[in-house]
Order: structure tokens, then sequence, then C-alpha cells
């Protein structure tokens, strides 16, 4: 039986993946690129070695996800598992900047700032380094396997390695103290789940990065079908000016016959260079990943040939059909500046600057009460109902504070822990919590029999450092009935 790929009445499910081999360009884009990758890639690798000072009751690590202890550092910040809130907002912030750019610009965020862009793009240049540009990768990979091609392969694919293993080492570096885990890294007193996570990400990078690559963006990703609701004919995007550039035609044919032909001149520099192999002339396409190379590449054409830049360039639906016409295109900070990424921005800054406010405002010192049922009451020897509680008290302050626990709202209280006596009891009483941790202590209250079976009062924390700011639970106390 023929093969499907062969047969032409039984086609193929999917088309084999053809190499694509980018082409090294120089310009403006290409820059930012650059910029966007070293920084990136900058914070990734070198965050978790960034030390910050909390005190000696808390970690030195700037940014950290202490799973062990339940928090999350980031600087000056720390966030306990009940405000996960925060967290929540900084993922809403995310998704909502996301939407804003993907409206102003398109796929800048793919083409320029995604994680699968920034380490094919650092693989690309690992090929270019090793196999050199373009044309000699396609001769390598279309040649013999001679000891050139297996030595270049073998540096290669150790680079590649080599580049995956550090990106799935640094990022379990996010979750233990850096130089701490490395120690313990090498000397294999790791725990087993960071070799795990190593060998998985390290795998992952690898073949994603160094084999996959434009494959993930078409074929995996489900953000270019997501960004189409997003965008309108608002939108900045790359586009081929085909009311330019048609009909295509050599210079020499330009000149042969004047006014025949578009600023095309069918070069193909703009497929050469991109990092998916679309062609950007044959209009918007899931492939593009609106990185702009092509606009480098073809300006440098432009300039070679004598004609105005912009053949490809970043525009709108609506300026391209004003173009067409003959029209004007909007200036660019009026494209941008529009209602729709207005709104958006707006809310980002809103919910950003809400969170900023409610983390001024968050108290350090967090109570909680419960009510012990067993038994619901014992009545003393001259008369008072004492009930029992365990109080929760959360010092989320990385040093040791006291803490002053007073009663209100029920007459002729007195109180005592449960290391303490009757004879210590009074309406306030002060204990000691540790820092970054949560204190259990057991609390009893004390109040004359004389009174409603069930009363509501409320207990109050206030720490005795300066810090006004405090806690109170609302519980009842139980009497018998008369």
């Amino acid at each position: 039986m023929a093969s499907p790929d062969t047969d032409d009445t039984h086609p193929a499910l999917y088309e084999a993946r053809k190499g694509v081999y980018p082409k090294a360009v120089n310009g403006p884009f290409r820059r930012f690129k650059w910029a966007v990758m070293a920084i990136t890639l900058a914070i990734y690798y070198g965050t978790p070695w960034i030390r910050w000072d909390r005190g000696p009751y808390a970690p030195d690590q700037a940014v950290l996800i202490d799973l062990a202890h339940r928090r999350f550092y980031m600087f000056q910040i720390e966030i306990w598992p009940h405000e996960f809130y925060y967290v929540a907002g900084l993922l809403i912030m995310a998704g909502i900047g996301l939407f804003l750019v993907t409206s102003a610009v398109g796929r800048a965020w793919c083409g320029y700032a995604c994680p699968q862009t920034v380490w094919t793009d650092l693989f690309q240049h690992v090929d270019r380094l090793i196999d050199g540009d373009r044309n000699a990768q396609i001769r390598l990979a279309k040649g013999p396997w001679t000891a050139e091609k297996i030595i270049k392969r073998t540096a290669k694919y150790a680079i590649y390695l080599t580049i995956a293993f550090w990106t799935g080492g640094a990022w379990i570096m996010y979750f233990a103290d850096a130089p701490t885990l490395t120690r313990d890294f090498w000397t294999g007193e790791a725990a087993p789940v960071a070799y795990a996570t190593v060998g998985i990400l390290t795998a992952t990078t690898f073949v994603l990065g160094g084999f996959m690559r434009e494959q993930v963006c078409v074929y995996m990703c489900p953000w270019p079908r997501i960004q189409t609701a997003m965008m309108d004919e608002k939108s900045l995007l790359v586009t081929y000016k085909d009311w330019r550039g048609e009909p295509r035609g050599s210079v020499k044919k330009a000149q042969a016959h004047p006014g025949s032909f578009g600023d095309c001149v069918d070069c193909l520099q703009c497929v050469a260079v991109c990092p998916t192999g679309i062609d950007i002339r044959e209009g918007p396409q899931i492939g593009c990943i609106t990185c702009a190379l092509c606009i480098d590449a073809c300006d440098g054409v432009m300039a070679q040939v004598g004609r105005p830049r912009g053949l490809i360039d970043y525009c709108t639906l609506e300026d391209a059909a004003t173009e067409k016409t003959g029209g004007t295109s909007k200036a660019i900070l009026k494209t941008l500046l529009r209602p729709r990424t207005l709104i958006y921005s707006g809310i980002w800054v809103a919910i950003g600057v809400a969170m900023l406010f409610s983390l001024g405002q968050r108290t350090r010192l967090d109570l909680a009460v419960q009510h012990e049922r067993s038994p619901l009451y014992v009545q003393l020897s001259d008369g008072y109902i004492r009930n029992n509680y365990t109080l929760k008290l959360r010092n989320m302050e990385t040093r040791p504070r006291r803490v002053a626990v007073t009663v209100e709202g029920l007459a002729g209280a007195e109180l005592w822990t449960d290391t303490g006596s009757r004879e210590t009891a009074g309406q306030r009483i002060e204990v000691m919590v540790p820092a970054d941790s949560v204190a259990r202590i057991g609390l009893f209250v004390a109040a004359p029999a004389k009174g409603p079976a069930r009363q509501d009062f409320t207990i109050s924390t206030r720490a005795l450092d300066g810090d006004p700011r405090g806690d109170s639970d609302t519980i009842q106390f139980d009497r018998p009935e008369t």
C-alpha cells in the first residue's frame, strides 16, 4: 500500500515541517529584540541571586516562593496564604496588560517578550555561531554527515543542553535559597523534586527552543487564536503595502519599463529573515509574530535601491485603506491613544493603585478566635462563669512582637492564658508572638454569672511596638440559662 504522503487519494494528515533558517539582519527592531532578550534573560537568570535584608528572622532572597513555609517574598513585600488575592491581582494585571498590548500593537508580546520567542531567538544565535548564517545552515543541513558536520552538530547540541540545563536550574532557585540549593544540588543533597524539575525543564527547553521553535507558535500555542478577538481595524500590524509594492519586479525591469512595476523588487529578504518562515506579502497570517524583522530587511533593501522606506511597516487596517486611496495615515501616537487602549490602561492602573493602597494599609497583625465548646462554660467557685477560647495570633512582621489582648463589651470580664492562673487575671494580658509566624494561645475569659445566656463581645489585639494598627474578632460568651 502506498504511503499517505505519496498516495494522492489519501492525503497526509499534516504537512511535514520545512526547516526555517532565519538570516541575520540589522536594524532598529532587531536591536530592540536584542535589548529585550538581554533584559528578560538577565532578569530570569539573575533575580534569584539578588539579596534583600529582611532582618534575622526572614530569608534574604529578594524574590522567593517559599512553599515550605507558605510565603511569597518580593523585595519588601511578603504575601501570606490568606493574602493570595494579591497574586490573583497580579495575574489579572498581566492579563489586562496583554489585552492592552494586543489591541495597540498586535502580537508584540509574541514577537519580543514571550519565553518561547526569547529562547528560540537565543538558540538561533547559537546556530549562527556554530553553523554560520542562513545559506551556510541550509548547505550543512542538506549535506552528508561528514566529520565537520558531526563536530558542529555535537558542539551546537552541547550548547543547547547547557542553556536548557541552566534554564531549568534557574527555575528551581525561585523556590529555595539560591546559594544553598546550588550547593545541595551539586553535592547530591537536594530534594528529588529539584532534580526532577531540572530534568523536565531541561528536556522541554531543549526540544521546544532547539527544534520545534515556530511550530509551538503556529500549532501549540492558543494565544494567536485568542488575540483575533482583541484586535480590530485600529490595531497596529506588520503590513505589506501591496498597493505600493505590486506588481513586483527587479530593479532592471523597473528601469526598463518605468511606471510598470511597484517598489517590491521580489528579493525575498523579508522571508529570509522571518523566524517563522512566512511570507508577509501574503497578508496577515497566524505565523506572523509581529517581530518586525521583515521591516528591518525591507527598509535596508529600499535604502540600497533608492526607494522610500515603509514598504513593509507597522500599519492599521484603517490606515492601510486610507493610504490605498491616496490619503495620509494617522500619527502613531493618535493610533495608540484611542478609547479602547485608554480604557484598558485605566483599568490596569486602577487595579495597580488599589493593590498598592491595600498593601500600604494592611495590618501586619491578624487575629482569629475559636470558642472551645467542650465544656461550653465552667462555673467557678466565686460564681463567675468561665469560657475557653483559642487565639490564633498571626505576626506578619519579620521581628517578634509583644501584643496586648483586651476584651470589650463584656462587663466585669477577666482574662488569663492557659500558662497563667486566675491570680494573674486582669482586663488585659500581654503575649509575645514570634517573628513571621502564627502563635496559638489558650485564653480563659471569666465574667459575672448575671447576664444573658449568650452574649457577643469583642477580643482585640494591638502590638506594643508603636504601630497602632491591630485586629479584633467578635465572639460569643455563654452562661447557664436562668
